[in-house]
């Protein structure tokens, strides 16, 4: 597979991006809007197991004064408010809002305002049960290597999700990734040998993939680590 940014198809197929033994860079700001089963919803999906159901992420907008049925979420929720502020029967959430709904939980979301979401169904573990509700705004940075921040979001059984602020020029060691990695270029241009993601870019690399990550300009970035299947 060619290691430079792709464009995800305009239909809505089954089985999409679920091999994970591949690296995968979508520039999500280039993929078509392509409508939800709700009214003024709509979304750009990035993998996908089957139609409404099974392990899926995505990005979602939400028309303002839109809103879903309630519904389940038989392994999981993990949501990241990216614009706006998205709402349901337990508060509201602004932009830079991390959010955890565990297996079996239920809720009725909507938006008066819109939003825009990135959102992972059904890719929980059957016992990370912790509900999360994290407005990043308001939290501390803590240091990280060289001159990167951290924000620890949730961490379960090896797997671990944060923010990681880069300031501009920062160089990072080349490193491997057990259980593999997935990013969100939520603001400035990651990049590594392979490529440079621009804002919105979706990166996944597999179980113990290697890479050298750099920036140029001042770049925020949602991590996820140890989460993809480890099997060869």
């Amino acid at each position: 597979m060619s290691e430079n940014l792709v464009t995800a198809p305009d239909a809505l197929p089954e089985n999409l991006n679920l091999d994970f033994s591949q690296r995968l860079a979508i520039n999500t700001a280039e993929m078509a809007w392509l409508p939800s089963p709700a009214k003024g919803v709509r979304r750009k999906p990035l993998e996908r197991a089957q139609r409404e159901a099974g392990h899926t992420t995505s990005i979602v907008e939400y028309a303002p004064g839109t809103s879903f049925s309630e519904h389940p979420h038989p392994l999981g929720e993990e949501i990241f408010v990216l614009e706006g502020i998205f709402s349901d029967e337990s508060g509201d959430y602004p932009a830079g809002s991390y959010l955890r709904n565990p297996p079996g939980s239920r809720h009725a979301p909507f938006s008066k305002e819109g939003c825009r979401i990135f959102v992972k169904l059904n890719q929980f573990d059957a016992g990370d049960l912790e509900q999360v509700r994290i407005k990043t705004t308001e939290q501390p940075w803590q240091p990280g290597i060289g001159g990167l921040q951290v924000m620890p979001l949730h961490d379960f059984e090896g797997q671990h999700t944060a923010l990681v602020k880069w300031p501009a020029d920062e160089r990072f060691q080349p490193h491997r990734h057990f259980g593999g990695e997935e990013i969100l270029v939520l603001s400035g241009t990651f990049q590594d040998e392979y490529a440079r993601y621009p804002t919105g870019s979706w990166l996944r690399s597999p179980h113990l993939s290697q890479h050298t990550p750099f920036v140029d300009e001042d770049t925020l970035i949602l991590v996820k680590v140890g989460h993809l299947p480890s099997e060869s």
